[in-house]
């Protein structure tokens, strides 16, 4: 009888190997037999076009664990038990992987949880602490791995055509923003456009991107975004047709109310993007965005249909993934929206 499980969740961080090594050492200290859980949690359901390169790329991960962590038994007797998880729904926020993690330990009578000081499942920056206190509330202990980690400055340290990307792809996203609030064709728009775009990309290139930009992706993101600006300026102003409609009328058919809908973006970037849009959309204002879940104050029906139909959202999965990226249900259909406070509730 095996007397002393482990659950340790993984991601690709530069400490992964190490909390593997740890998880598998400190076991065997308290009991003769150990028997590890090596699991990694998916932000993204397998029906989402980016699920099913995440799992394929948390089952390598898997693969290299256990070999890791067969290693560091040696001859001693552990029992390595693999899955992934989070391939039936969406996880957000912390609460949510420690809901998983605490109903997988209760499945399989887990002990204790290994954790990664640098644990980040799919997000762009670590949610340890924030983790841990949700393992907390579902009662579910666990022992954060002392491994060395590394400094917080590495991220910033690239080679010269990592930092070129990263200057080359803020420089014009900048701009073309630019423009946008500006007049393209005014010949001072375009000279402070420049000054600003290139302000901007020299002092937060290095800060903006958490992810490297390969010299392939970025130019295919930058062409995408610039089909992706027309037609956010053609939502503005139809939002802005229908807003001045409402406001015409003597009766004012205004209908205020405050809307969730968890977006099947990344967090980060993607979702900076998303949320901007939908502010700039008149109708409608973001009012929080917590991992990939917004709240949104929607002012009139027609803004919280075009909401929950995920034109803006499609738009933007379309910029950073691609056309096969954009195919997916809308946020009506996935059940990801609805309708949390107002008149209506």
């Amino acid at each position: 009888m095996v007397d002393n499980r482990l659950l340790v969740p993984l991601s690709e961080t530069p400490t992964v190997r190490q909390t593997v090594g740890y998880a598998v050492q400190s076991g065997l200290e308290d009991a003769d037999e150990l028997e590890v859980h090596l699991v990694v949690a998916l932000p993204y359901d397998a029906e989402v076009p980016e699920g099913e390169q995440q799992i394929s790329e948390a089952k390598q991960l898997l693969s290299k664990a256990t070999r890791w962590a067969a290693e560091d038994a040696g001859n001693a007797d552990v029992t390595l038990e693999t899955e992934v998880l989070g391939t039936d729904e969406y996880l957000f926020g912390p609460r949510d992987y420690a809901d998983v993690f605490g109903s997988y330990a209760d499945e399989h009578d887990v002990e204790r949880i290994v954790l990664d000081p640098e644990y980040k499942p799919g997000v762009t920056s670590s949610i340890l602490q924030p983790l841990e206190r949700e393992l907390d509330a579902v009662g579910l202990p666990y022992d954060e791995a002392p491994v060395e980690r590394p400094a917080r400055h590495e991220r910033l340290v690239g080679t010269g055509t990592e930092r070129f990307d990263r200057y080359f792809a803020l420089f014009w996203i900048s701009f073309g923003f630019y423009l946008v609030l500006g007049d393209p064709t005014y010949w001072f728009d375009l000279v402070t456009g420049v000054a600003v775009a290139g302000i901007v990309s020299f002092s937060l290139a290095n800060v903006t991107f958490s992810f490297p930009l390969h010299r392939v992706e970025s130019p295919l993101r930058t062409l995408r975004f610039a089909i992706y600006v027309p037609y956010l300026i053609w939502e503005i102003v139809r939002a802005n047709i229908a807003i001045s409609y409402v406001i015409l009328r003597p009766s004012m058919p205004i209908e205020p109310v405050v809307t969730r809908v968890d977006a099947r973006v990344r967090s980060g970037l993607p979702l900076l993007a998303l949320a901007n849009s939908i502010t700039l959309t008149p109708g409608t204002l973001v009012v929080r965005a917590n991992d990939q879940r917004l709240i949104v104050h929607t002012l009139i029906p027609p803004a919280r249909e075009d909401l929950f139909d995920g034109s803006l959202e499609r738009a933007v999965r379309f910029v950073f993934n691609g056309r096969a990226a954009a195919r997916i249900p809308t946020p009506r259909e996935r059940g990801d929206a609805e309708i949390v406070g107002g008149d209506e509730v």
